[in-house]
This record gives C-alpha cells, sequence and structure tokens, in this order.
C-alpha cells in the first residue's frame, strides 16, 4: 500500500516528497519551531540530511511515512494551500528505549504563524486514524520532552496515555531535560473503543 494523501475538515496532508525540501528547510529554520528538540534553527545542510532520512524511514512499512500538511478548504482547485507543517507517522525508531518495528511514531512540526490553532491535534487525528484503520498497526507512541507542555496537550487531546519518564544522557543538553522525556501511546483497541 504506497503512502496516502489523507484530508481533514481543513488540511490537505501529502506524502513527502523530494519537492517539499524547501519547506522543510522553511520549517527548520525557526529556532523557536525547534526549541524542544534541537534548541537552534538547523542549516540546509542539516535539513538535507534529516529529508533523506525522512524518505528512507518512510519506505519501511507501507502506508507508514511523512505528510506535508497544508490549509485546504473544500472546493480550493488552486493547489494544495497554504504551508502549514510537517507531520510524521514513522515506524517507531525512538532512541532510549527498545523500538517495536510495528509500532509507529507520533510526531508533528507546526510553522510558527500557525500555533494553537489546533492543526497539531486535527493532523494527528487523522494520522491515528489511517495508523489503526488502514495500516493496522497495534501501537502508536509519542515522545518529547516532559518540559514541553503543548505538545503533551496535544497527544492528551488525541486519546494518547503518559506511559512513562525516561532520560537520555545528551552531550549537550537543552534546558530542560533533567526532567526528562516523557512516552505516551494509543492501542489500536484503545482507538478502536474511542472511536
Amino acid at each position: 500500500m504506497p503512502q496516502p494523501v489523507l484530508r481533514t475538515e481543513r488540511l490537505l496532508m501529502l506524502p513527502l516528497g523530494d519537492e517539499h525540501l524547501e519547506l522543510e528547510v522553511e520549517l527548520d529554520s525557526d529556532a523557536e519551531v525547534l526549541r524542544y528538540l534541537w534548541g537552534r534553527a538547523r542549516d540546509r545542510d542539516e535539513v538535507v540530511a534529516s529529508h533523506a532520512e525522512r524518505m528512507g524511514l518512510g519506505r519501511q512499512v507501507d502506508g507508514l511515512g511523512y505528510w506535508m500538511a497544508f490549509r485546504h478548504t473544500s472546493g480550493d482547485a488552486a493547489g494544495p494551500g497554504e504551508f502549514i507543517g510537517l507531520m510524521m507517522l514513522p515506524p517507531d525508531h525512538a532512541d532510549g528505549r527498545d523500538a517495536d518495528p510495528e509500532d509507529a511514531a507520533l510526531g508533528y512540526r507546526i510553522l510558527r504563524r500557525h500555533w494553537r490553532h489546533g492543526y497539531a491535534s486535527e493532523a494527528s487525528v487523522e494520522l491515528l486514524r489511517h495508523a489503526f484503520e488502514t495500516v493496522g498497526v497495534p501501537r502508536v507512541v509519542a515522545d518529547t520532552m516532559a518540559v514541553n507542555t503543548g505538545s503533551r496537550a496535544v497527544m492528551e487531546k488525541v486519546g494518547m496515555r503518559y506511559v512513562r519518564t525516561y532520560f537520555v544522557d545528551f552531550d549537550d543538553p537543552l534546558p530542560g531535560t533533567e526532567q526528562g522525556e516523557v512516552l505516551y501511546e494509543i492501542t489500536r483497541k484503545d482507538w478502536l473503543r474511542g472511536a
């Protein structure tokens, strides 16, 4: 099954392709967007390397991968609309724990001008629906820094539950690292019960 185009009421999510590289560069050029990931903006070479990694991960499990989200309204024939952000549902590959290749990892990165409009939650609900109802994965996980209250609120809003806090040693830790990383999850059974 190829990675499909996904739609919500306001978003059109297109599978990540090489034509989206400049949008990824724009997204990662804002240090505030990357505050809880790298604590700084990333240069073009770093984004190019991440893009190549994402493209590779997106081919590991049919139907999973990365999507570029655009604002879209029904009847908008002029194209996908304004770029919102990068939505992620690759196979789980996180450091700091044993990853199960059958699990998927939920993530989202939104341009700052689109924060607090509900786009991360809206996209996440659709990604979870796709993961469980189309791909059939047994579990979706998500990680963030414990101090990242915005991302944690999205995870809780879409029905994920807190599992644990864990600690990772970093060579150059970000502010808040001492409070750990948090793991959230939702199982297919829980999703279907809630849906």
